[in-house]
Order: structure tokens, then C-alpha cells, then sequence
């Protein structure tokens, strides 16, 4: 005999975990302040899975579906694990090799201070929109401008929130990247049609956080920034001996990226091809990284560019600035961003298999009775999506497959649903500190989520212009012939209020 099948839960039951980990989170910051991802915040999340489980326990749910769930959600951050961990490699190995110092250098003596933040966001921007990957350009690319901003005594926060602004323009807006490939594929838009719609959006906000780039850097920077940074590069171009053949290991990764190679695989080339650099141009610095006297000398070389992988790199140059500019790196250095993205993706899964998430965006549905309220219902779920599954790609999956068939039933061209759904998925993904996304940047930038926060500022205006569009009725596109016919309305249902739009 069969078990009957699990209730459906109550939007109450739906909402007890959420808030029971909302308030856990805010106990936490209290408490331990940007410390509290190292532990408190991980305990949070699990705490709340229990809760979820337990919800889904009291439906009718066996603990054996609930714990598959859990299982096959952290199965699916393995990729973003192994990306993880690979960075933290590449970091460790470029640091050694001299790429990362080299970076700097150069860096140090083309880009003035005060213009310093809108030219670190576009240059992540034109890197990220060639490569397609926010990942990948913030950890090459990012990580050398935030050692910039370091060297020139600029506001870390604010770099990285540059950076962050930068690499996620590139991410919504290129062919190549993966959540612009799967945006219009789960809201059944064509890829083209779908970037061509983002622009309306994405263009003006990338305009909006340059201005605001500018205004912070010329009305904030302090005047020493060019004395530091000439007094930073001179110590590094003597410790280190920056050199442009250094930065080959970085074109062979942005090459990698460019012909759509896996991104674990590229990283980890690239952090193995910068070791090979550091044993052929700087072997002595590989050999005082092994730390023992009692080995031969090619041992030595294996022993120091095995420990730049796993334990990173430690300068000892005998400047405490450079030596904490140029000190870090290494798999085991990710091993706490890797605790909170189990931990983040065990409370997703459980919340989605309980049924508890699909309740509370049938819950947001209620209230959208026209098509302006329809978009922002999208914003609001697939931001929603991002802090109850802590994943990225959850956030245009979910939202898009329940949606789809509401935005047919009224009439509106899925461009609207995918546009939306990168509009409040993609972006806000490095907003949430249990994110996947926000904890790779603030693993890989050095910086919390909390503090480079304000500063996001594409990502924060276009987020802000999203709404603002489907409040007065911008670009809300009806449904073409091409696209398929749109459902046959159910009596009394609201029709679709596209007559503003342009």
C-alpha cells in the first residue's frame, strides 16, 4: 500500500523557515559583525533546514526525500565548488610567479587615482562582456585591481564594488555567458532578441554606476594616492621584477574563456601555467616558499609550488605593506566560502523539495492582477529565489518555469520574462552574503559582502531602473505570432496593460 501523498504547505509554513533564518542572520551580524560568515551564518542556515525539514516532516514528507534533497543540492554546487578552489590555486600560483605583482605595477602607473573606479569597472566590464564570465574576470582581472587600489591607498570597498559593477554588466549583457544563454531558454526567448531588450535596461544603468564611480573618486580620494602608489610600485618592480612576459599565464586564461572552455579546467591550466612561470623565472622565491633547508633544490621547486596551490602565497619582503598586498591565494584559503555554500545550498534544496519556495511565489502571484505588476512580481521572486536557494541560476530557472506559462496566459512576449528575470536574478546573485555568488566574490576579493554592498552600483540602479521600467509600463512587449499564441485568458482574469508601451 502506497503512502499518501505530502500536504501542501501553508503560505505560514512557507514563510517559518525564511524568517526564522532572517532572524538568525540579523542575531549574527550583531553578534560577530563580517566575522559571522566564518561560522555563525553557516549554523544559521542549517538550523533553518531543520525547520524546512521539519515543515515538511509535519506535510507528510518521509526524512529520506528531504535528505536526497539536501544531497543532490550540494551535488549541484560541486561545479561552483571546483571554481572555487581552482581560483584560490590560481591566485597562490600567480602571486608566486609574479603576475599578480606585475599587474599592479602596470597598473600602479597607467591608472590615476582619481579616475581609478570607473576605470577598474569598465575594464571589468569590456573583460567580462569578451569573456562572459563574472567569475573568471573577477578572479584575474579583479584581484589585480583590487591589489591596485591597495597599493594607491584607494577604498577597498569601493573597488571591489567596481570590480563586482564591471563583471556583472558583462555577465548579464555577453552571448557567451551562461545565465545570458539561460535566461531566454527557460522563458522560451531567442538569445539575440533577449540581449537586444536587456540593453534598454543594462546600458543606462552601466552609464549611471560610471558617473557615480567618478563622482566617488574625484570628490573622495585622498590626496596621498599617488605618493603611495609611486612608493608601492618602486618596492615591488625591486622585490619582484615585473616583467610583460609574466602576464602570458592571464592571456592564456582570458583565451581559454574566449573559446567557451569549462571554467574549472581554464582556471586550474592557468594557476598550473603560473607555476611553471615561477619555477622557470623566479625559482629562488618558489624555493624559500618550501621552507626547508634539509631539501635538494628540485625538490625544493615541487615542494614550494605545491604549497602556493593549497596554502597560497606568503611575501616576506620586509614591507608590511607590500607583504600584506601579496599574501594569500590557496585552495585552503576558499575552505570557509566552501562551508557556507554546502550549508547555503542544503537550506535551498530543502525549501524547494518541501514545497515551501513554489508556495511563497504562488503567494507573490496573488497581487500581480496587471502585467506592470506581473514584471515586478518576477523582480521580487527571482531576488526572493536568490536568498532562499542561495544560487544564481535557481533564481532564472525557478521564477522562469513558474511564470512561463502566466506570461503566455496574458498576452506577454516571454522577452519580458527573461529580461526581468536577469534584471533580478543575475544581478542581485553577489548581493546576498550566503549567495553562492557573493561569497565567491568576497572569498576571491577579500572584501565582505556587507562592505562592498553599497557600492555595487550597477547592479543596485539596475535593479532600481527594472522596477522603476515596469512601474510606468516601459518596454512591456506583447506577445508576436512567432513566439506562439498566448493561453486563452480564464473569465474575469486581467488583461494584459501594454498600451504604454513603447
Amino acid at each position: 500500500m502506497s503512502s499518501p501523498a505530502p500536504r501542501a504547505p501553508s503560505l505560514l509554513q512557507a514563510l517559518t523557515p525564511l524568517l526564522f533564518l532572517v532572524a538568525l542572520l540579523v542575531l549574527g551580524i550583531m553578534l560577530f559583525a563580517d566575522d559571522a560568515v566564518y561560522g555563525a551564518s553557516q549554523i544559521a542556515l542549517l538550523l533553518a533546514s531543520g525547520v524546512a525539514a521539519l515543515v515538511g516532516l509535519r506535510n507528510g514528507m518521509r526524512w529520506k526525500e528531504i535528505e536526497d534533497a539536501m544531497v543532490q543540492g550540494v551535488a549541484h554546487s560541486v561545479g561552483a565548488i571546483l571554481i572555487l578552489l581552482s581560483v584560490g590555486a590560481l591566485i597562490g600560483s600567480w602571486l608566486l610567479s609574479g603576475t599578480v605583482p606585475t599587474l599592479i605595477v602596470y597598473g600602479m602607473k597607467l591608472l590615476h587615482p582619481a579616475y581609478f573606479y570607473p576605470a577598474a569597472c569598465l575594464v571589468c566590464a569590456v573583460t567580462s562582456l569578451v569573456i562572459g564570465s563574472s567569475w573568471t574576470t573577477a578572479g584575474t582581472v579583479g584581484v589585480a585591481l583590487v591589489g591596485i587600489g591597495q597599493g594607491m591607498d584607494m577604498s577597498l570597498p569601493i573597488t571591489a564594488g567596481a570590480v563586482i559593477s564591471g563583471a556583472y554588466f558583462g555577465d548579464k549583457l555577453s552571448p557567451l555567458s551562461d545565465t545570458t544563454i539561460l535566461a531566454p531558454a527557460v522563458s522560451g526567448s531567442e538569445l539575440f532578441s533577449h540581449i537586444r531588450n536587456m540593453a534598454w535596461t543594462t546600458l543606462p544603468s552601466l552609464l549611471i554606476a560610471l558617473g557615480m564611480f567618478t563622482a566617488v573618486g574625484l570628490l573622495g580620494q585622498a590626496p596621498s594616492g599617488e605618493a603611495t602608489s609611486a612608493g608601492m610600485a618602486a618596492t615591488l618592480e625591486a622585490q619582484f621584477n615585473p616583467a610583460w612576459y609574466l602576464l602570458l599565464p592571464m592571456v592564456l586564461v582570458f583565451t581559454l574563456a574566449f573559446r567557451r572552455f569549462p571554467a574549472y579546467p581554464t582556471i586550474l591550466v592557468g594557476a598550473l601555467v603560473g607555476l611553471a612561470f615561477a619555477v622557470v623565472f623566479n625559482p629562488d622565491r618558489v624555493v624559500a616558499l618550501a621552507g626547508n633547508e634539509a631539501l635538494s633544490r628540485p625538490m625544493a621547486l615541487v615542494a614550494g609550488a605545491w604549497t602556493a596551490l593549497f596554502d597560497g602565497y606568503n611575501a616576506q619582503t620586509g614591507n608590511a605593506a607590500v607583504d600584506e598586498l601579496l599574501s594569500g591565494g590557496g585552495m585552503s584559503n576558499m575552505l570557509n566560502t566552501v562551508w557556507l555554500v554546502i550549508c547555503a545550498m542544503c537550506f535551498g534544496s530543502v525549501m524547494e523539495r518541501t514545497g515551501l519556495l513554489e508556495r511563497m511565489v504562488r503567494g507573490v502571484l496573488g497581487w500581480a492582477t496587471t502585467a506592470r505588476s506581473l514584471i515586478a512580481a518576477t523582480l521580487v521572486t527571482a531576488f526572493g529565489t536568490n536568498v532562499v536557494t542561495a544560487d544564481q541560476y535557481m533564481s532564472l530557472v525557478l521564477p522562469g518555469k513558474l511564470y512561463q506559462s502566466e506570461y503566455a496566459r496574458r498576452g506577454l512576449s516571454p522577452l519580458n520574462l527573461s529580461r526581468a528575470l536577469e534584471d533580478g536574478g543575475t544581478i542581485t546573485s553577489p548581493l546576498v552574503p550566503w549567495n553562492t555568488c557573493a561569497a565567491f566574490m568576497a572569498a576571491t576579493l577579500g572584501v565582505a559582502t556587507l562592505d562592498y554592498l553599497p557600492f555595487v552600483f550597477f547592479n543596485l540602479v539596475n535593479f532600481a531602473l527594472a522596477f522603476l521600467a515596469a512601474a510606468v509600463g516601459f518596454r512591456i512587449l506583447p506577445r508576436q505570432p512567432d513566439e506562439g499564441p498566448a493561453a486563452a485568458l480564464a473569465p474575469g482574469a486581467p488583461v494584459a496593460d501594454t498600451a504604454s508601451s513603447p
